[in-house]
């Protein structure tokens, strides 16, 4: 079995699904009392935040480059960046290190492809809704990539940072993403991608009748599948 090495703690709550997920399918795989190897290097979310405020993308990028390197010094045979968002860094960690980073978006394409959808809508912060790292990567698939209006990726992006991202779940916060995932639905989509690990926590299957791609599971199951391959 290959060791994972994941960029944790952006935030932790998302983390957390990770692990048990990763730790599941691994056992279920492999049945008795199989786990799977991982290292973990967790972050003061709080730290992360305010670099991204500030927009200090180049010393957040050598921050988690830094940090994979240790992954892999420590035996790690791929790299996780547990967070949508945090992959707009992600070539500047690729290039610090010789091991596989398991890319968000493709795992993600790959997954939206599988299930014959060529158009999704996003969900996440105001940056991975905003800015063009996340979309286009998508968009490199053959995906068309809908985006809430303004007003409505701000009220998203607050209930990440606000509310989702400190363990907060509110069934009127619920409602506004519903919401936003009909308009959404209005404008074509038909899917969304729940573009924030944490969104997940708020969101599921059972809550829309587009097909739900959850990134947490989808990112986690791609390192279990790798770390078995």
């Amino acid at each position: 079995m290959k060791t994972i090495g994941l960029l944790g703690g952006m935030s932790c709550e998302s983390t957390i699904e990770y692990y048990r997920i990763i730790n599941q399918e691994v056992r279920k795989k492999l049945g008795k009392n199989n786990s799977a190897k991982i290292l973990l290097h967790s972050f003061n979310f709080q730290e992360i935040v305010d670099l991204q405020f500030k927009s200090e993308w180049a010393k957040l990028g050598d921050l988690l480059a830094e940090s994979a390197m240790k992954l892999e010094k420590d035996g790690a045979d791929c790299i996780l960046i547990c967070t949508n968002l945090m992959h707009k860094v992600a070539p500047a960690v690729q290039k610090k290190i010789s091991i596989p980073l398991i890319h968000m978006c493709d795992s993600v394409a790959a997954e939206i492809k599988k299930q014959n959808i060529d158009t999704v809508g996003l969900l996440g912060t105001i940056f991975t809704m905003g800015e063009h790292f996340y979309k286009d990567k998508i968009k490199d698939h053959n995906i068309k990539v809908l985006t809430p209006q303004a007003k409505d990726a701000g009220v998203v992006s607050d209930i990440i940072y606000q509310e989702l991202c400190r363990g907060i779940l509110k069934e009127e916060s619920k409602e506004t993403y519903l919401n936003v995932i009909d308009k959404l639905k209005e404008k074509g989509a038909k899917g969304v991608i729940l573009g924030c690990t944490e969104i997940p926590l708020l969101i599921e299957q059972q809550d829309t009748h587009l097909h739900v791609f959850n990134t947490t599971q989808i990112h986690a199951l791609s390192a279990a599948e790798f770390a078995l391959s």
